[in-house]
């Protein structure tokens, strides 16, 4: 089981936009990196090409850049506040993610 899921909402703890808070976008575990939406931003030169017959102009695009994983942390949407990810099996035998603060599931 993973720590950190797409969907959470995760902070920014070091790096150029520490503090920021972003929903994750995808999680690529076997590079031990995340990619957050409106956090590290980074711009590509895209060359001019034909497409269809059609001939799309030279740009510059905003895109979402990876970040490593070990530079965020979950955000515990009972608290609010970041925090590590504990482990716990519920009676039922489902196993939860829990915020170490305030021992409420993060699911």
């Amino acid at each position: 089981m993973q720590r950190v899921k797409k969907g959470d909402t995760v902070e920014v703890i070091a790096g150029k936009d520490r503090g920021e808070r972003g929903e994750v976008i995808k999680v690529l575990p076997k590079e031990n990196r995340v990619i957050v939406g409106g956090v590290n931003m980074v711009k590509r030169h895209m060359k001019a090409r034909q497409q269809g017959g059609q001939t799309i102009p030279a740009q510059i695009v905003e895109k979402d850049a990876p970040l490593q994983l070990s530079n965020v942390m979950v955000v515990c949407p009972a608290c609010e506040e970041r925090t590590r990810v504990g482990y716990r099996v519920r009676d039922d035998g489902h196993k939860v993610r829990v915020c170490k603060k305030c021992n409420a599931d993060i699911e």
